[in-house]
């Protein structure tokens, strides 16, 4: 198997993320370890999917915002994660 270049990982991780919502943990998990072995930065890519169970939000999961966190809670495993919100 040919070693890839940190540019072709990140031609490839732009194309994955870009129909994410039609993937399984199984080929998140792949991409999240292709980033990094080469210390590819996915981030606002990681709010995609469950940080826990690493299923991609497909928009049916529970969203709440409350004193400038949002709160996700994933609909397969119930973790919720919690991100700071910048404000303008």
């Amino acid at each position: 198997m040919k070693k890839l270049s940190k540019k072709e990982s990140s031609s490839k991780l732009e194309n994955f993320f870009s129909n994410i919502f039609n993937k399984s943990p199984k080929e998140v998990k792949k991409a999240k370890r292709l980033a990094m072995s080469h210390n590819i930065k996915l981030k606002d890519k990681r709010k995609l999917f469950c940080k826990k169970c690493l299923t991609p939000y497909r928009g049916n999961e529970k969203v709440r915002i409350n004193k400038g966190v949002k709160s996700i809670t994933c609909k397969h495993c119930g973790y919720i994660s919690h991100y700071r919100i910048k404000k303008s």
